[in-house]
């Protein structure tokens, strides 16, 4: 079994780069320790962390319990026919190094999730997406440890309930699964999406005499993009967007649009997906500090810690923005990261 080791630093594992010890600490490097551990740790009833890259957490800085940091790694394919194949990753794989590698192997439809900072296993948590992508559009399934069951299943794309930045192991069985691989569909036949405005614009600067443009020069503008807009959490301490664009009804959307004519928004099912990271910058909030933590110069979705802050600090910047929103707009922003405990 994994040894358990006591008052551990994760300030190396959590990307907001927080001062943050666990009481006990655990590496599984294999799926044969996981049944063990978590019997021990139920037995003993130590609140529980299932950790990945960090990337999606405000943490406190203790942390109760036992913390497990997936390290599990490995890629196997599965099933391969001419136009495509089903490739299983295991979840302890650094997530951008998988976007590269199945690009390099000739398998896509994962380019425009590049440089999405984190692990293969947290990514169906949070149902990850970007520039006109998600997750669930490339998921076969997803292979877990059920808590409750106390065995190993495999859940199909239905099972896992995947919604806006949301799944069945984030709203629905928080608790349940621990994620031990993720397998995906890609394709073999190159086919690109490039309709996300900011992302069609990169591949016609970075490539001006290409008309139809390649998976990896997709790859290569959705990194360009990125880059430009969004902090590198190894310089400075950020967990990525932190607030979900809020959906709302048509009506609504154009009653703020005459109040707003230059609120930027997008076509939805429901209605309408506001930007919020251009109402933050609308009110003001894009550059300013609060102590410590603050909004980041160039992109007023991403928060950020400049040295010495703390999950504290960060709730308090979330709220005030949340309040000016709400107070001027209506709406109100819900938080994409995980805050524990």
């Amino acid at each position: 079994m994994a040894e358990l080791l006591q008052n551990v630093s994760l300030t190396a594992s959590n990307t907001f780069g927080f001062e943050v010890e666990a009481e006990r600490y655990a590496e599984v490097s294999n799926i044969a320790e996981i049944p063990p551990l978590l019997a021990k740790i139920e037995k003993q009833g130590w609140p529980l962390l299932i950790l990945g890259g960090g990337s999606n957490l405000v943490l406190s800085s203790k942390l109760p319990g036992c913390v497990l940091q997936i390290v599990l790694r490995g890629y196997e394919v599965l099933e391969e026919q001419a136009d495509h194949v089903i490739v299983r990753v295991a979840a302890g794989e650094e997530w951008h190094q998988c976007v590269t590698q199945c690009l390099q192997s000739g398998w896509y439809g994962l380019e425009n999730l590049a440089l999405i900072p984190g692990r293969v296993g947290a990514a169906p948590v949070q149902n990850i997406g970007a520039y006109g992508v998600e997750l669930k559009d490339v998921v076969s399934r997803v292979d877990v440890y059920d808590r409750i069951a106390k065995q190993f299943d495999s859940l199909t794309l239905d099972q896992c309930c995947f919604g806006y930045r949301d799944s069945v192991f984030k709203s629905v069985y928080p608790d349940r699964y621990l994620i031990t691989h993720v397998c995906f569909k890609l394709s073999k036949v190159p086919s690109v999406k490039v309709a996300y405005a900011a992302l069609e614009s990169a591949c016609r600067h970075l490539y001006p005499n290409v008309e139809s443009f390649s998976p990896q020069q997709v790859f290569e503008a959705v990194c360009f993009v990125r880059r430009s807009k969004l902090p590198d959490p190894g310089k400075l301490g950020n967990a990525g967007s932190f607030f979900k664009n809020p959906v709302v009804s048509s009506d609504v959307f154009f009653e703020l649009r005459a109040a707003f004519p230059e609120l930027v928004a997008y076509p939805d099912p429901q209605g309408y997906k506001l930007a919020a990271g251009w109402m933050i910058d609308y009110l003001g909030w894009k550059g300013r500090l609060l102590g410590s933590v603050g909004v980041y110069k160039d992109q007023a979705l991403v928060l950020v810690n400049h040295g010495g802050g703390s999950r504290e600090n960060i709730e308090s910047l979330s709220a005030q923005i949340q309040d000016d929103v709400m107070k001027n707009f209506r709406v109100f922003l819900e938080v994409e990261p995980r805050f524990y405990p």
